[in-house]
């Protein structure tokens, strides 16, 4: 297909297609003349892609080429993939301000992973984020002991292996791609939910 068939059945400009390819997003089309080149459905599909981590997703360009490099590295093993997507996704600056409660807020955090019996790494960004969400809390005087947070840790222990479950064990290009764009979109579902769960009970016990 032309580049105006792919811009047309993906969604995207002309002009965002031709960013994508000069920017290396997108994988240069088959020449067929002098400034022309042909597209197939790989070029569709990775477009799709695009469009999901940055419209829905709200990924930064960055965080997207790092993703698409993960999951075109075929020797890349999935769990190595997921953490791809765990930085990718994860926006992580430490607040110098709020280091007086890093220490216990990371021993919460260390706690909490504990009980739910996870293995996760030190220096995983979502750990860091964690501390730092605790941090701030304590710094504002909000503090929730680890009982409160267990609660949320369970609701991720139940989907996630659900999740799991959607991805073929090969994890074959195709695969590679779902399965990472799928757990970032399900956090957004999640997010979501929980924010329309706030407006109704907030709602309902508040009035309004």
């Amino acid at each position: 297909m032309r580049i105006s068939d792919l811009s047309r059945q993906a969604g995207t400009p002309v002009g965002t297609v031709k960013f994508y390819l000069r920017e290396g997003l997108l994988p240069p089309g088959r020449p067929t003349g002098r400034n022309q080149a042909a597209y197939d459905r790989r070029h569709l599909s990775r477009l799709r892609l695009i469009r999901a981590l940055t419209a829905v997703a709200r990924l930064s360009l960055s965080s997207v080429r790092a993703l698409l490099t993960a999951i075109d590295d075929e020797r890349l093993p999935l769990p190595e993939l997921f953490r791809a997507v765990e930085h990718a996704v994860t926006t992580y600056e430490p607040q110098p301000a709020l280091a007086a409660h890093h220490e216990s807020a990371g021993a919460d955090a260390d706690e909490l992973i504990d009980r739910m019996g996870w293995t996760v790494s030190r220096d995983a960004p979502s750990r860091q984020q964690l501390v730092e969400v605790l941090s701030t809390l304590r710094h504002l005087g909000s503090t929730c002991e680890v009982d409160f947070f267990l609660a949320y840790a369970r609701t991720a222990d139940l989907h996630v292996p659900a999740e799991l479950d959607l991805v073929a064990p090969d994890g074959a290009s195709a695969e590679r791609a779902a399965a990472s764009v799928r757990s970032i979109l399900f956090e957004v579902m999640m997010t979501a939910m929980r924010r329309m769960a706030y407006e109704h009970h907030a709602r309902d016990r508040f009035g309004g």
